[in-house]
């Protein structure tokens, strides 16, 4: 069960950081693109982030609530989803610009 909750919080921080990313003109996918690949690049980051540190997992603290577990999913949902956002976004932009 804290599998299912740490990957709803990793969408959701992504989601929200592809939507922040997306607010700048250069990386803009339109809201849905956005949220999409924030949702996406949220669910890597914070998997991978959770690779690298295993006490982030909630399991680690013995299956109860860990406060610091839980701002470490959805900091590494939020980065991970602002990332890809803005790298997808800058070549999508870069391939339009260069339309000849």
């Amino acid at each position: 069960m804290e599998m299912i909750i740490n990957l709803i919080i990793q969408l959701v921080s992504g989601a929200i950081g592809g939507n922040i990313a997306g607010a700048s003109k250069s990386m803009d996918l339109g809201k849905t693109g956005n949220t999409i690949a924030g949702a996406i690049g949220g669910l890597g980051g914070g998997q991978l982030l959770q690779m690298l540190i295993p006490a982030l997992s909630a399991a680690a603290a013995g299956g109860g609530f860990d406060f610091g577990a839980l701002i470490g999913q959805v900091v590494g949902g939020g980065v991970g989803g602002a990332i890809l956002t803005a790298i997808v976004g800058l070549i999508k932009n870069q391939m339009a610009g260069s339309k000849a």
